[in-house]
């Protein structure tokens, strides 16, 4: 644990993507397989469920630390941060030497979570007296369910592939799929031979950057292949060795809630792998993403729902053919095996139109038209490009529609979570329904951080009431809110649900009585074929 806690702490003191790279290198290279393979999983974003209450912790920290509960509390106000609020309060003690990162994760937190409150309380506490104060910090974020990391994954990905000299999209296909965390992984993603993987192992997904520049910055249209930007589930679909596996993007294995499309495998030769989109389809046209989230939360699905949302498969890229790796293909060639294939009439299995268009100017016509279809926008993909991991510029665009907006009041506000643990950040708006605001939306993300400061000084001067992190605040301040979809919805308070929302700009020039009000947004609601 106390090599895991100082890579941790050295990650969290630095904002230098090359010194979070070289922390991480030097770790991987030098750390037990048993403990480097959890620090994997965990910067991946695996990370564990919350084993203590939080409100246990507070008490138990306050009673150890020797200080009352209201005295804790105007700590936790000050820093914000659970974790880390305790491991100050209780100092800079430790006893003896702390066990190995593997053991925490594998026996101590799994017994913690299952034992009653009182032995939880021992346990607890007396890890507490073991852990130095970064070890315990490190520990309060992984019992609490909070741990986060300020890593990407690609990070992780080139910093293994330098500690180990092998190449980063072959680390990246390793790490694919549904793995466990024990030293034999680990050993196998530091294996030279970059030949064979896992039956089940989906490929990294190759992303877009969302268009930056003029069109004609891009050059001639006929260098470039569009299609629409489906508002669904990414996935690959893998058959090999007479099995079919059905891949999000979040590297979850969702095949059995999508029967329709495990269904197209048996159609595939062995060693085909598709890129697509798992979209609500009805009518011979995509549904709404909102109709496609009634399955998403289904491990299994019956037979009422299959019929309800029944689900096709658009595929636009194909990246194994004949258990042959095509990525290195220009995408020409890839969507003409792509047609082929999909040329064979398999149910529930269609191809992603090309949408053909003379000119620029014609292309941004055509794209207009995107709401009516339910589809966010178009692709733009060089007709050369490979199919390569991650976001590359230049390869892939994303060129969505504008989104909806809607003027709301900032009625509520939380906190949020680690760097701006000690800030409200979190907002929830809402727009006029006769007399009354009624909770809208959510968001959490738009503001610059000089904005972000001056909401938080806001917030805590013009507070009515507060639920536990949550403050009822004076409904005075309006903003503009975007989004890329809006449906009806029994489950929020307005009716009404929303894409995506995030915060568009702070409408400091307008008072809460112009706010947008619940009827124009149900209208607004019908025009665009809710």
């Amino acid at each position: 644990m106390k090599r895991f806690a100082e890579l941790y702490a050295a990650i969290d003191a630095t904002n230098k993507t090359t010194e979070k790279v070289q922390a991480m290198v030097e770790y991987f290279k030098s750390a037990p397989p048993e403990d480097a393979v959890w620090t994997v999983a965990l910067f991946t974003h695996r990370r564990p469920k919350r084993a203590v209450n939080s409100t246990r912790m507070q008490t138990w920290a306050a009673e150890m630390g020797g200080i009352p509960n209201w005295l804790f509390g105007e700590c936790y106000d000050a820093v914000g941060d659970l974790g880390e609020t305790i491991s100050l309060v209780l100092g800079e003690s430790s006893l003896g030497e702390p066990a190995p990162l593997h053991e925490w994760m594998e026996q101590r937190l799994p017994e913690l979570a299952r034992i009653p409150e009182e032995q939880q309380r021992e346990k607890l506490t007396q890890y507490w007296r073991e852990l130095d104060r970064a070890g315990r910090y490190a520990l309060n974020k992984l019992i609490g369910g909070s741990f986060r990391v300020g890593v990407s994954q690609e990070l992780v990905i080139r910093a293994l592939s330098i500690a180990s000299e092998v190449p980063a999209p072959t680390i990246a296909h390793r790490l694919m799929g549904d793995w466990r965390p024990t030293p034999a992984f680990f050993q196998a993603l530091f294996d030279g031979d970059t030949q064979g993987s896992n039956i089940s192992c989906p490929y990294p997904f190759c992303l877009a950057h969302s268009l930056e520049s003029s069109l004609l910055q891009l050059g001639s249209i006929e260098d470039w292949h569009a299609d629409w930007k489906w508002d669904g589930i990414r996935a690959q679909l893998v058959r090999r060795d007479g099995q079919t596996f059905v891949w999000s993007r979040g590297e979850e294995l969702i095949t059995e809630r999508f029967p329709e499309v495990a269904d197209i495998g048996t159609w595939l030769s062995d060693g085909t792998v598709l890129d697509g989109e798992v979209l609500a389809w009805q009518d011979d046209k995509p549904r709404k993403f909102l109709d496609l989230q009634k399955r998403i939360g289904r491990k299994t699905v019956g037979k009422k729902l299959l019929q309800e949302v029944p689900v096709q498969f658009v595929a636009f890229d194909i990246l194994e053919l004949d258990g042959v790796d095509v990525r290195e293909e220009p995408l020409s060639m890839r969507r003409a095996k792509l047609t082929q294939v999909c040329d064979a009439n398999i149910p529930n299995l269609r191809i992603s139109p090309t949408v053909t268009a003379e000119s620029w100017d014609d292309l941004a016509a055509i794209r207009e038209t995107a709401r009516d279809r339910n589809v966010e926008g178009l692709m733009l993909k060089r007709l050369d490009s490979p199919y390569l991991v991650g976001r590359k510029k230049g390869l892939w665009w994303k060129w969505k529609i504008d989104p909806l907006t809607v003027d709301a009041v900032l009625i509520y506000a939380a906190r949020g979570s680690g760097k701006r643990a000690s800030l409200y950040t979190d907002y929830t708006f809402g727009v006029w329904d006769g007399d009354k605001l009624v909770s809208f939306a959510k968001a959490y993300s738009g503001l610059s951080d000089e904005e972000i400061r001056k909401v938080d000084a806001w917030v805590r001067r013009n507070t009515l009431e507060k639920f536990g992190p949550v403050r009822t605040v004076t409904p005075e301040l309006v903003f503009e809110l975007a989004f890329e979809g809006i449906q009806l919805s029994t489950r929020h308070k307005s009716g009404i649900a929303v894409r995506f929302p995030r915060i568009a700009r702070w409408r400091q020039d307008k008072p809460k009585e112009e706010a947008d009000r619940l009827s124009d947004i149900k209208a607004m609601l019908l025009e665009n074929g809710g």
